[in-house]
């Protein structure tokens, strides 16, 4: 799964990499967490144009009725996204970018588990194939939100954890977001563990572990890489 992660980047490389229209207001984040409101690409179908907008994580599918399905939805994986209730509308209709430059997997050792920090070996910031709804709430709130879809692991990350979140190629972003593809069998075959070889991975602080816990610390390293 993928239960955090980061996003430091300054906003003016970001809006380069993305080709966005304007620069995100945009702050340096170590630790990402469910439930808060996370950076992301979409494509206005009028204009056919990216656009960036803030989503919370964990997707509230338009047929929820109550905000909390949220927190078990974060995640959706690649194998069954196209045949879950909460998923295969959003797959057809509404794909997005998950904007990131890292992510934290834990390995399990003993009755502990250590925390490493994975990124692209150039450190550049890559995007997470993402899902999105929109909900209104019983009392009128309008809530847009998203998932990270995931995916067996690769070489890099498999010594830590099975699953990782799946990194889309920049060659397939313009696919991933055209609203025009609306029939999932068209996209999941992007929907692959990222090559290895691209991949960087090291141990990091448990401090990470907590939530509120938000600084560069987070990803520095305690020990050798683990690929």
């Amino acid at each position: 799964m993928c239960g955090r992660f980061t996003l430091n980047t300054p906003a003016q490389i970001l809006a380069e990499f993305f080709k966005l229209a304007a620069i995100p207001d945009i702050k340096p984040r170590y630790n990402i967490s469910p439930s808060q409101s996370i950076a992301t690409v979409t494509v206005s179908p009028e204009k056919m144009q990216r656009q960036f907008q803030f989503m919370r994580w964990g997707l509230i599918p338009s047929w929820a009725k109550d905000a909390k399905i949220g927190n078990r939805t974060i995640n959706a994986r690649s194998e069954t996204v196209a045949e879950k209730p909460a998923f295969r509308s959003a797959i057809k209709h509404r794909r997005c970018l998950i904007i990131a430059d890292g992510f934290y997997e834990w390995q399990q050792q003993g009755k502990t588990k250590q925390p490493y920090y994975f990124q692209m070996a150039d450190s550049k910031p890559f995007a997470f194939a993402g899902l999105w709804e929109n909900w209104e709430s019983p009392e009128g709130e309008n809530i847009t939100s998203c998932s990270i879809i995931t995916t067996e692991a690769n070489e890099t990350v498999k010594p830590v954890h099975d699953r990782m979140p799946v990194i889309l190629y920049e060659g397939n972003w313009e696919q991933w977001l055209d609203p025009s593809i609306n029939k999932s069998q068209q996209v999941l075959s992007l929907l692959k563990p990222y090559d290895p070889t691209a991949m960087k991975g090291k141990a990091v602080s448990a401090i990470v572990n907590n939530p509120k816990r938000e600084s560069p610390e987070c990803i520095q390293a305690i020990e050798e890489s683990c690929s």
